[in-house]
């Protein structure tokens, strides 16, 4: 190798180096969310003031909210709180907030993918809810105009869970034997977002329960065993969940807590 081509190889990494330095200072000097608005032919912005001319239920509390921090200040076009989700408004406000005419999240996910491409990429796995579809939005599971977006965080006093027991009503109990993972949250065994694993589980197998379940059980302990325990009977639990997972081996069939047994059997 010349003395030409090294100088130019370690020209590069140093360069790219550098260059990578700055896009992380970059990114930890943002406050906001940095996002291109959606756009709407023939519209321009007209301001969170003129929204809150109607939108008073989502504008009076908005400061609360997770999203408020999404306000894009721009000396054009003023201060675009709204407008950062929904679009540039004075097509809707000249239509007298006539349908189509503003971006609708509710309606479409794509608005809040600007954002959250994580979450899109997990929707596209197989096992999801049913957004993509158009069967629920992103609001009906995240508060968006006030308070926390995530249920259950900060100083909300309504849980986690109850987001996902306002649907999945059978899991929420009060069981006579609850399941301490519920009281962990439903997101310790499931990703809601979507999953490869059936039932959105963040693990296929058995080794979803043995994440908490390590420690070798007693008779009338609270069923915390591993894989290598013994059962009441002389058989090994290696063997039996070789016929399929904790609750799919005829054993623990009500994961999320039982009203009959400690062992959460029907």
């Amino acid at each position: 190798m010349t003395i030409k081509n090294r100088w130019s190889k370690h020209t590069l990494i140093f360069g790219g180096t550098i260059i990578w330095g700055l896009l992380l200072i970059s990114c930890i000097g943002v406050n906001r969310a940095v996002l291109a608005p959606p756009k709407i032919p023939g519209a321009h912005y007209v301001g969170t003031k003129e929204c809150a001319q109607c939108h008073t239920d989502q504008t009076d509390h908005f400061a609360t909210a997770s999203h408020a921090r999404l306000n894009l200040a721009d000396p054009k076009v003023g201060e675009t709180g709204c407008e950062a989700c929904h679009g540039p408004g004075s097509v809707h406000v000249a239509a007298g907030g006539g349908k189509g005419s503003i971006v609708n999240p509710g309606k479409s996910p794509e608005a809040c993918f600007a954002c959250h491409l994580d979450k899109k990429a997990q929707f596209s796995l197989p096992n999801t809810h049913q957004v993509l579809n158009g069967k629920m939005s992103c609001a009906d599971c995240h508060e968006v105009h006030k308070g926390n977006a995530i249920a259950g965080t900060g100083v909300d006093l309504e849980g986690q869970n109850a987001t996902c027991t306002k649907c999945h009503t059978e899991q929420k109990g009060p069981f006579v034997y609850e399941h301490g993972a519920m009281r962990e949250g439903c997101v310790a065994c499931h990703n809601p977002h979507g999953s490869i694993n059936a039932k959105m589980l963040v693990a296929r197998d058995a080794n979803l329960c043995l994440r908490c379940h390590l420690e070798a059980g007693t008779p009338g302990s609270t069923g915390e065993i591993n894989a290598n325990a013994i059962r009441h009977t002389t058989e090994n639990h290696n063997s039996r969940l070789m016929q399929g997972t904790c609750w799919s081996a005829g054993c623990h069939e009500q994961p999320h807590g039982s009203n009959v047994s400690f062992h959460f059997r029907n």
